[in-house]
């Protein structure tokens, strides 16, 4: 006997696998709360309409033709769920919201189709492997011993297969993204915004930042530009307003709300018929039999809670505002008229949306005039307006900070992580770590709870924060629009994903589960590696299962919003105001943390599909139980708050390629410590094609992954393909008309690169190129009053009016002589909003009959 055989053999008879205990364990708790959510879900479902379907009647908050209308019945919207396609989320809701969609789909296709082409190879060829494996590994490549090398040929060619079926679909679907987002954003009703039309430009020289100047340089292309004005002092001062205001709204609602309080108590007593004053009095009187002079409000002068001077927080939170509100618009006058300091960001918009495209692809940093362009498309409530302050001395400094610190925190995350992976096969560590021998006399059961379940949930945990850092750095390091901070995150934190999700949790729970053997026999080291690294896939079987089956049910169950707005809000909300925004505020998508988190378990099914096939299978049916629970929710819930304009499609679709990259490397290190020249060749082989086809496809589509054409006609794009990104911006020809000005004509050089390989890759040529003509909606284009086109792209700051104080409506006339003391300042108002039978506040909510556009706090939506 070999002595791999040996260490097979000893491995078979004294660490006997636990990975369907670990399964079992895992799949039963996270199924019953899957079943239980899924069942509240429907319970729940009609009656807290707000929660599970504000889509389909919040007209006020979208468009009335972009709500989802539902037929009477109470399970009439199943059968509108199965028969509404997802192309209706691109018309209704958002192009990423449809392309994330389609990316759960694309993952679910890729493993089923891994399934048919693995499976009836792979299976037979490691369950007769001979290698003494047990339950789940039995079908793993670790089953395989040395008297079966041949075997390996058959992983290699099935890896081909699959391989390559996984690259076509990246090239196909990014080819597909490219043909519709052309389309999409090309079409009247997009093209006719004003952000579509803007160009956001950072490290703006001096002798730019001056409209004669940019007018020389973008010709007569430039319709209109915004200087960025220094608005820091000025932002102190709205925040400290605001802070009044609000503090002087509660203080009002308290002031009323004690005072009616004691009245329901004074009516419970006595005979109102009787006792109650004349009407007139009554209101004459405001009140005053129901009010002491110690119901008023007060509050502490001082930085130290509970220290400083007593003042009355509604006689000084007025003398505030009267000396804020004045000074404020002096300063915002002074910045209209840019008697401020000039910032070196500027947005332009051209008077079409291919002027604004070429001077986006063109304008070049490195080159005269030097100008950054940071974005196009980016609409006002997008950009951070913080950040057009740092100049690009102060923005380098910052980015390094911010990589510097991502990569060690991506470098020291290992720690916690690795203990986690070693969770997952602590049973192999029992003999060599004498306090851990109680692991040896626990239940098979609980066994695999520990094994299976807990390290899966403490790795969910341990990665939520995860998402939050990314965003903040990227904040911090500069990024001028929420998008680009979006498409930062998804990189750094994928990054972090394949890091330490996969490749530290891989490595430490295969080490784990053999470290005994190796510490007996360290020339084994390898050998046993080989054989034990594979069952690492019964960790991530594990992690599937919590990730599609348990989280596929939270979606549906939406739990946080239930409770946020059922519970916590009534705790919580005691002002109309708090009341109003928790109720007009959606939930939206966080594509920076969901592509990476999806997209990770897409190259982990990729990763094991030739190594543990098994893996596939649990990945398909996560991926569909994802797959329905989003759509449900991007149908009837979710809104899009950051839009991308789908370039996290894009980027996620070329991260799935860290799979295929993943999965060749570990085969070719299998097959060496294995010793098998042959499949080492071939899959090395293999490896520099993949890597050729990647550069080529990423050659021919990055530019058009990024960039727009002049039109979605077949020349149009071609022209474009042939062209590489940021050619040289031409300020010679800028005075020229649009279509013929910033160097439209591609350096020769490009041309003959990209030409190598258009016949092949060119996105004309394939049928989507029509077909999503159809898909595209067919919007009016939105028309702009003339103050709203004038202010689109001004500090936000600049324009900011006072808050209407809204506070409820009492019967004792208390409010209404609040607005009369108020009216020389600011606005208040106490409609809509009144105290209950119980003295609590109530408001007129469209569930109690009430119009969102008629309350106090309204704000026309501008779609810029």
């Amino acid at each position: 006997m070999s002595t791999s055989e040996t260490a097979s053999s000893g491995t078979s008879s004294t660490w006997q696998s636990n990975s369907v205990s670990g399964f079992l364990s895992t799949l039963i708790p996270v199924g019953l709360v899957a079943v239980l959510s899924t069942g509240l879900f429907f319970l729940l479902r009609n009656r807290f309409k707000r929660v599970y379907r504000p889509r389909t009647y919040l007209g006020t908050l979208y468009e009335e033709e972009k709500t989802t209308q539902l037929p009477e019945g109470r399970f009439n919207w199943l059968k509108q769920f199965r028969a509404i396609p997802d192309e209706y989320v691109l018309s209704h809701q958002s192009l990423d919201g449809y392309l994330y969609l389609r990316f759960l789909k694309v993952l679910m296709i890729v493993c089923f189709v891994g399934c048919c082409i693995t499976w009836p190879v792979l299976f037979p060829v490691n369950a007769t492997g001979g290698g003494g494996q047990t339950q789940f590994d039995l079908l793993s490549f670790s089953n395989i011993n040395d008297n079966g090398k041949n075997r390996y040929y058959a992983h290699v060619f099935i890896a081909w297969i699959f391989f390559s079926f996984v690259m076509l679909v990246i090239t196909w679907e990014t080819i597909y993204y490219i043909n519709l987002r052309r389309a999409y954003l090309l079409a009247p009703f997009n093209a006719a915004r004003i952000s579509s039309r803007t160009v956001v430009f950072t490290d703006v020289p001096d002798e730019y930042l001056k409209r004669e100047s940019l007018q020389k340089l973008f010709g007569a292309s430039m319709r209109r530009v915004w200087l960025s004005t220094d608005c820091k002092d000025l932002d102190d001062l709205l925040e400290e307003r605001d802070k009044n205001a609000i503090k002087l709204e509660g203080a009002e609602i308290k002031l009323c709300q004690v005072a009616n309080k004691r009245r329901l108590k004074w009516e419970k007593k006595n005979d109102r018929r009787k006792d109650a004053s004349p009407e007139n009095e009554e209101v004459a009187m405001a009140g005053s039999r129901y009010q002491r002079e110690k119901d008023r409000p007060i509050q502490r002068l001082g930085k130290i809670p509970c220290m400083g001077h007593e003042v009355d927080t509604i006689e000084y939170t007025r003398s505030e505002l009267r000396r804020l509100i004045p000074e404020i618009q002096k300063q915002q006058a002074a910045h209209q008229k840019l008697d401020s300091k000039i910032l070196p960001s500027i947005f332009v918009e051209f008077s079409t949306q291919q002027a604004a495209e070429g001077a986006f692809r063109r304008m070049n940093p490195r080159k005269d005039p030097r100008m950054y362009p940071r974005a196009i498309s980016a609409a006002p409530s997008e950009v951070i307006w913080g950040n057009l302050r740092i100049t690009k001395k102060e923005r380098m400094l910052r980015k390094l900070g911010a990589n510097t610190f991502l990569t060690l925190m991506i470098v020291f995350w290992s720690i916690p992580v690795a203990v986690v992976g070693a969770i997952s096969n602590i049973n192999y560590l029992t003999d060599k770590v004498p306090f851990l021998g109680f692991i040896n006399d626990i239940p098979s059961a609980i066994l695999g709870v520990v094994t299976g379940l807990l390290p899966s949930l403490m790795l969910s945990i341990l990665m939520a924060l995860v998402p939050i850092v990314c965003r903040l750095m990227m904040k911090l390091s500069g990024e001028v629009t929420l998008p680009d901070v979006e498409l930062k995150t998804q990189t750094w934190y994928m990054a972090f994903q394949v890091i330490q999700v996969f490749l530290v949790t891989t490595f430490s729970s295969g080490a784990a589960s053999v470290v005994t053997q190796i510490i007996n026999d360290p020339g084994m080291a390898t050998t046993l590696l080989a054989q034990n690294l594979p069952k690492a896939s019964n960790f991530y079987i594990s992690y599937i299962i919590i990730q599609g089956l348990g989280i596929a049910g939270a979606t549906l169950l939406n739990i946080v919003p239930l409770l946020m707005l059922n519970v916590v809000g009534k705790l919580l909300d005691k002002s109309p105001r708090k009341m109003f925004q928790r109720y007009i505020t959606l939930s939206g998508l966080g594509w920076g943390s969901l592509y990476p988190k999806i997209g990770n378990l897409g190259i982990i099914a990729i990763t094991y599909s030739i190594i543990s096939p098994l893996v596939l299978g649990f990945a398909t049916i996560g991926f569909a139980l994802l797959y329905l629970a989003v759509r449900y929710n991007s149908l009837f819930v979710l809104t899009n708050n950051v839009d991308t304009k789908g370039l996290a499609y894009a980027k996620a679709l070329q991260q799935l390629m860290v799979g295929v990259y993943l999965s060749e490397v570990c085969l070719i290190g299998l097959f060496a410590i294995n010793t098998s020249p042959g499949p080492i060749i071939l899959m090395a082989g293999f490896l520099v094609a993949t890597a050729i086809f990647h550069l080529i496809m990423h050659n021919a589509l990055g530019a058009l992954t990024q960039y727009l054409p002049e039109s979605v006609e077949g020349s149009d794009q071609r022209e474009m393909f042939t062209m590489t990104d940021n050619t040289d911006y031409d300020a010679s020809k800028a005075s020229a008309p649009p279509t013929e000005s910033q160097g439209t004509t591609p350096k020769p050089t490009a041309a003959k690169k990209a030409a190598l390989f258009s016949r092949f890759f060119d996105p004309t040529r394939f049928k989507s190129h029509s077909s999503v003509q159809k898909l595209v909606p067919a919007w009016d284009p939105v028309q702009y009053e003339p103050e709203d086109a004038e202010w689109a792209y001004y500090n936000p700051s600049i324009s900011a009016k006072p808050p209407v104080i809204w506070i409820a409506r009492d019967e004792m006339g208390i409010s209404q002589r609040e607005i009369r003391d108020l009216k020389d300042i600011m606005e208040m108002s106490d409609e809509y909003a009144r105290f209950n039978e119980k003295g609590n506040v109530v408001w007129d909510s469209p569930e109690e009959g009430g119009n969102l556009t008629e309350l106090p706090l309204w704000e026309k939506r501008v779609d810029y």
